[in-house]
């Protein structure tokens, strides 16, 4: 899978200088992030709908799209695959393979641009988890 990121992603960046009358990707890009950014969220919404619908194709067929906008997203914000592959293997040493790091866990091995990036992100506020009545 990782090579097949790769792949792509060195395809992206090989686009992105490209002709927008000729290439989707070339055209998102010169759109900015904000729309690369906005299509990737609008890719992650189908995969959260057809999920929850319980269509296995569907998700399949728009989790490459989603996977796709990511690496467009990466290329725009030149990150590297290998940047991302380099931050799984830390939280993998720090929580296991198959952990997300708590928020509030410690943030010892972090360098120093991602604790001050860690100080920008907005707060998250949890759901109520029962639905309230409509009003009649």
């Amino acid at each position: 899978m990782a090579d097949s990121l790769e792949r792509l992603h060195r395809s992206v960046l090989a686009m992105q200088k490209g002709d927008p009358a000729l290439s989707r990707t070339a055209r998102l890009m010169r759109a900015g992030r904000a729309k690369v950014a906005k299509k990737l969220a609008e890719e992650a919404a189908e995969v959260v709908i057809d999920a929850m619908q319980g269509n296995r194709e569907a998700v399949v067929r728009e989790s490459a799209d989603l996977l796709y906008h990511l690496v467009v997203l990466w290329a725009e914000a030149g990150i590297r695959p290998s940047q991302v592959w380099a931050e799984m293997d830390r939280r993998e040493r720090l929580m296991g393979l198959a952990e997300k790091l708590p928020k509030d866990s410690p943030k010892a091995g972090l360098p120093k641009a991602s604790l001050e990036d860690q100080a920008d992100r907005r707060k998250v506020v949890a759901l109520a988890a029962q639905r309230i009545p409509k009003r009649r």
